[in-house]
């Protein structure tokens, strides 16, 4: 029989992150695992968890990523997973944490549930993402789980972005930035900047300017199979083009930002189906019954 392998993740500085991390490859390493973890964690792992199998995160697949963090965190082992298609599940040790599956209360289900493959995989949409400069060359690209936003350098200028979908003009905004979002980023930075939320099984793209100086600013919901370009006008004001706030290109005069849906989609991995209706309820304490007191009488 084949050997097995999890990859292991953890936020490197919290403490409860690290003592979970560490107790369920203990588990791993009981059931016959091997143990894959971030290559700067492994002399640490090594001394906390004796005789586990552990090795580097590398180009090897495993079968499954668990992550003990925020969705930071997450997004950090989705730069590896996704090229490799290997599904995330997440525990949430961090604030929000609409990517992760568990709270810490559920932890003590995790090792049986990881042995007996007693999980669902869904997929999610995925951003990808390309610059070419003025002369039409692609000079960077990347993926972005969460949202693509192209920000202003100077504070004290407005960037000046012509915004095309499908290759048709929508809008020329002086603006602080503009984002493109999947559905799964509109709980995050999508949200923030005052755009929708959107049901993470809904294929769709999110236009979202931000504090644009026009009569026309809304937040705009597309097609999964739209494309986004943002031209940056010569000698205007520089920008900055982040991806979930994880990986960043400088971009300038000329530049053309292009956004749309990659083919690989994100695999997530769920022990239950519970309804987004009610993790949003959970993670935002939204008031179901309303701010008033109940059988409170009208003023």
């Amino acid at each position: 029989m084949d050997t097995r392998t999890v990859a292991v993740l953890q936020h490197p500085e919290r403490a409860e992150a690290i003592s979970a991390a560490v107790e369920f490859i203990g588990q791993m390493r009981d059931a016959g695992f091997d143990v894959l973890v971030f290559p700067e964690e492994m002399e640490r792992m090594r001394a906390l968890v004796p005789d586990a199998n552990l090795g580097p995160l590398d180009d090897r697949p495993a079968e499954l990523a668990v992550v003990f963090g925020g969705d930071g965190t997450i997004l950090r082992a989705a730069e590896w997973a996704h090229p490799l298609r290997v599904p995330l599940l997440g525990v949430n040790l961090g604030h929000v944490g609409f990517l992760a599956e568990l709270e810490t209360s559920d932890i003590h289900v995790l090792h049986e549930a990881v042995i007996n493959r007693d999980y669902e995989v869904e997929d999610r949409l995925v951003l990808k993402v390309t610059v070419e400069n003025a002369a039409g060359e692609r000079v960077w690209e990347t993926f972005a789980i969460n949202e693509v936003s192209l920000e202003k350098r100077a504070r004290e200028k407005m960037l000046n972005v012509m915004v095309s979908i499908d290759d048709r003009p929508l809008s020329r905004w002086g603006c602080d930035g503009v984002l493109v979002s999947s559905p799964t980023g509109s709980t995050a930075y999508g949200f923030s900047a005052g755009g929708p939320v959107v049901w993470p099984d809904v294929r769709a793209l999110l236009v979202i300017p931000i504090s644009a100086h026009a009569l026309f600013n809304r937040p705009m919901v597309l097609s999964p199979t739209s494309q986004v370009r943002m031209d940056l006008p010569t000698a205007d004001t520089p920008g900055v083009l982040w991806c979930d706030g994880r990986r960043s290109a400088d971009v300038g005069s000329g530049d053309v930002i292009q956004v749309w849906a990659d083919d690989t989609p994100l695999h997530l991995a769920r022990l239950a189906q519970q309804p987004f209706t009610t993790r949003l309820v959970k993670k935002f304490a939204l008031p179901v019954n309303g701010w008033r007191r109940p059988h409170e009488p009208e003023a």
